[in-house]
């Protein structure tokens, strides 16, 4: 199986997904999430961050409780779809926190959504720090891409300003996705969730949703992508290969270290001035 996509494949893809992402991972803190981003930065980044970038920013979650917190965001997304999501639930998300139309107006002009592939985007000046959630570097299946990901970031990212990072461990990769599946019953929608642990150190997973209309009958739509197994030794010689220093890993988004049975892991590094 061939798992290496073009950008154009990839930004195709999601198609299906960005009306559900949200519903799919209705679970997720994203509230604590945007607290421990905003703890990491103030303890290691920068006097006075103001600008934050965000990799992979899907429907925005992160990037608009990033942007409540008082940060200046910009989020790239390669998917037209996900970054249409983002616009729409920025509205929604505005609206039910109770900004008055003046001030939802101010706050949408702290975001600046752009439609760029994360391993070769361009930025018209420098970011105060970076952030990349919820295994989007897992998604990157070719090494030479993850390796100009960081390249990038680099020219971007100011002296001392940190990046922060997660990914899907080994473990959870090869013990809880392996060959497994899953189903989800979201209020009228079902997910029917199909893994496929390849012999290349890779994950596929397929995704079937449907969907009931209102006549009782379902639609379905089908989504598929694949992620790449990436091991801690790898990722740390990553950082330190591309002028970032590692400070610090977490056990996902908790004040807890790393063990064998970590789902996630959460690096925070910063950017090394080499003058």
């Amino acid at each position: 199986m061939n798992i290496e996509k073009s950008a154009a494949a990839f930004g195709r893809q999601y198609s299906v997904l960005a009306p559900y992402y949200e519903k799919l991972n209705s679970e997720a803190d994203y509230d604590k999430y945007a607290d421990f981003i905003e703890r990491e930065i103030k303890l290691y980044g920068k006097e006075n961050t103001e600008i934050v970038l965000e990799l992979a920013c899907g429907t925005g979650a992160i990037t608009r409780r990033l942007s409540e917190r008082g940060f200046d965001m910009i989020g790239i997304d390669i998917s037209e779809n996900m970054l249409s999501e983002a616009y729409r639930l920025e509205h929604v998300f505005n609206s039910e926190t109770g900004y008055k139309a003046e001030q939802r107006r101010h706050k949408s002009s702290k975001i600046l959504y752009l439609c760029q592939d994360m391993c070769c985007f361009e930025l018209y000046g420098t970011v105060s720090a970076a952030v990349c959630c919820l295994d989007s570097l897992n998604y990157l299946t070719n090494h030479g891409d993850l390796e100009k990901c960081f390249r990038t970031l680099h020219n971007y990212l100011e002296p001392n300003g940190v990046f922060i990072f997660d990914v899907n461990t080994v473990y959870k990769h090869r013990v809880i996705l392996a060959d497994n599946a899953f189903c989800y019953d979201l209020d009228g929608l079902f997910c029917a969730w199909q893994n496929e642990l390849n012999d290349d150190d890779s994950v596929s997973i397929y995704l079937d949703f449907f969907e009931e209309q209102e006549d009782g009958s379902y639609c379905r739509f089908s989504e598929d992508f694949t992620e790449r197994i990436y091991t801690d030794e790898f990722l740390s010689e990553l950082v330190k290969s591309n002028d970032f220093e590692l400070i610090g890993k977490y056990d996902g988004f908790e004040d807890s270290p790393v063990n064998d049975k970590t789902q996630r892991v959460l690096y925070v590094c910063r950017r090394i001035n080499r003058g």
